[in-house]
């Protein structure tokens, strides 16, 4: 047998697919609720595609209370970096929405365009993730973590001492998968 080739699908996978099977047990509303939310997790994607495009541009949107408005209009008013890799070691890294360190105050914003409630673990992770790589200490630079999410923005200062603390269970952790992985070689 010759089998078709399937060009277009090469890297995909289909939403009724074999590898999130899950969904041959569910109703019809569960998968309607699903998708829903798989179409939204995709809007989201494109549009911090945009926010980082705009950023990048210097292209502001209009002012108002709009989430992505504010975000945008932000990254772009505090002369920050969009989409930067902040890196430790292969088992630790991350991407921030946007960041910038100027006049020793670092910065990092992080845009969330869906409705469930975000959280701040993920931008103190970064600080964390900045200051490990940067070789800065917590306590020596001064810092705003902000979400922007429902047409709010969150502010937050964290403590050097909670920074401090993921720093070292970041290093810690670390050490730990790299003995397993070179048990495991």
């Amino acid at each position: 047998m010759i089998f078709k080739n399937h060009y277009e699908i090469s890297g995909k996978h289909a939403f009724l697919g074999a590898s999130k099977y899950h969904w041959i047990n569910y109703s019809e509303d569960k998968l309607a609720e699903s998708y829903r939310r798989h179409m939204a997790a995709a809007r989201g994607t494109v549009l911090h595609e945009f926010a980082a495009q705009c950023i990048r541009l210097g292209q502001k949107l209009p002012r108002s209370n709009k989430t992505l408005n504010m975000y945008v209009n932000d990254g772009i008013g505090y002369g920050m970096t969009p989409e930067q890799g902040l890196y430790f070691s292969d088992n630790s890294f991350g991407t921030a929405d946007v960041i910038s360190f100027n006049n020793n105050f670092l910065r990092i914003h992080d845009y969330k365009s869906g409705v469930t409630p975000a959280h701040m673990d993920q931008l103190e992770i970064y600080l964390a993730l900045f200051c490990l790589e940067y070789n800065l200490r917590p306590d020596k630079i001064d810092k705003e973590l902000r979400i922007y999410q429902n047409n709010e923005i969150e502010y937050y200062i964290p403590e050097a001492d909670s920074t401090y603390e993921i720093m070292d269970k970041i290093v810690r952790f670390d050490k730990i998968i790299n003995t397993i992985k070179e048990q495991e070689s």
